[in-house]
């Protein structure tokens, strides 16, 4: 599993609080392109808290994307398209995944 960022300094009962609250665990997407090669990846998890927006973590592989992005023909301009979509619809939601291995990590 990928590293999970912004959980430091919080108790599991804060994180738990805060997933009450609506927060929730994201991963992000960027795109590079060189000329016929475009590479779409995911980031490292994302811990969001219920009162912080997730833009904050992800206009830096948003302006990464929209530099370096869209070169690559044809899946350039694609992809590119689809990692700012999901990185202003505020990454993608893998908060049911983190807490399976997390609870599977628990238990044995």
């Amino acid at each position: 599993m990928a590293a999970i960022k912004n959980i430091e300094d919080l108790s599991i009962d804060e994180i738990n609080r805060e997933l009450n609250n609506g927060a929730k665990f994201v991963v992000f997407e960027y795109c590079i392109s060189i000329l016929i090669m475009t590479f779409k990846r995911g980031t490292d998890i994302y811990f969001v808290k219920s009162d912080e927006s997730a833009i904050k973590h992800s206009i830096g592989y948003t302006i990464l994307t929209l530099l370096l992005g869209w070169w690559g023909i044809p899946w350039g301009p694609i992809y590119t398209i689809g990692a700012m979509f999901t990185n202003f619809s505020g990454g993608k939601d893998v908060t049911d995944e983190v807490l399976k291995h997390l609870n599977q990590n628990a238990e044995g």
